[in-house]
């Protein structure tokens, strides 16, 4: 969810259905030069890039601490439905998805709250198309920095300074489940299917990222190096829907993590 950091990793990704993740990198002052930086204001203290600090601060404003009275009304339903917004929607995707009639039997369920979740959509959306548009690669890049731990933002709520997923010390952050979670809801009801289809995959790789660099949320955290962000993205951003499902299914970490 400013000084710029000595050397900054920017993982571009090109990401097609079926095909492999294209993976290059460039310099902070390369990003700079192609104008994602023009419109934003300098924020003192600031670690990492601009635009994506920007966009990971304005969801959590929008989904979180300062959301409309639509989204409050949203979760409170969900809520109601699913007894818990975070852990009961995660826990009833684990249990329903290892069952016979998955996916049936969760868009079954989640059926009721289509209304609330499709509001939850379009928020979020809405704050991805602000800052990204259709630039999906560097959507990409903002989840790939937001597993590592880089971008540090002093507007944020301490201790959580580090727009990363939130956890403790002794408890992984079940976040990525969570998420996923709604996004497989959204995508079986139809809501903005094609976006979360493509969006999962950059979900999936920040979890496997930030499985590896395991970084703190009170300070700026070192980049992993290059070899290991171009091995896990050409791992986990191929992947369909279907092995997102097996892939979702080990909890906290991914499959051969921990």
């Amino acid at each position: 969810m400013s000084h710029h950091v000595d050397r900054r990793q920017v993982l571009r990704v090109s990401l097609g259905v079926g095909a492999a993740a294209a993976v290059g990198l460039m310099g902070s002052e390369q990003a700079a030069a192609v104008g994602l930086h023009d419109e934003l204001p300098e924020v003192p203290g600031m670690s990492g890039d601009r635009r994506a600090n920007e966009f990971w601060y304005r969801l959590d404003e929008a989904t979180l601490f300062h959301s409309a009275q639509e989204v409050k009304d949203a979760y409170r339903d969900i809520k109601a439905h699913v007894g818990n917004i975070e852990r009961g929607m995660r826990e009833k995707w684990l249990e329903m998805v290892a069952q016979p009639g998955y996916p049936s039997n969760y868009a079954d369920f989640l059926a009721p709250v289509k209304g609330p979740l499709e509001v939850l959509s379009r928020t979020q959306l809405g704050v991805i198309d602000r800052y990204y548009g259709r630039r999906h690669h560097r959507l990409v890049q903002a989840f790939g920095w937001f597993g590592e731990g880089v971008l540090y933002d002093p507007r944020g709520y301490a201790p959580f300074l580090v727009h990363t997923m939130n956890s403790t010390p002794v408890v992984p952050p079940p976040g990525y489940h969570t998420w996923y979670a709604y996004m497989r809801g959204m995508m079986l009801l139809d809501i903005d299917r094609p976006r979360w289809e493509r969006i999962a995959p950059a979900l999936a790789f920040a979890w496997a990222v930030q499985s590896t660099a395991k970084p703190a949320q009170d300070k700026v955290n070192p980049p992993l190096p290059e070899h290991t962000l171009r091995r896990l993205a050409a791992t986990w951003l191929v992947k369909d829907t279907d092995t997102l499902d097996q892939d979702f299914q080990s909890f906290p970490y991914p499959d051969g993590m921990s």
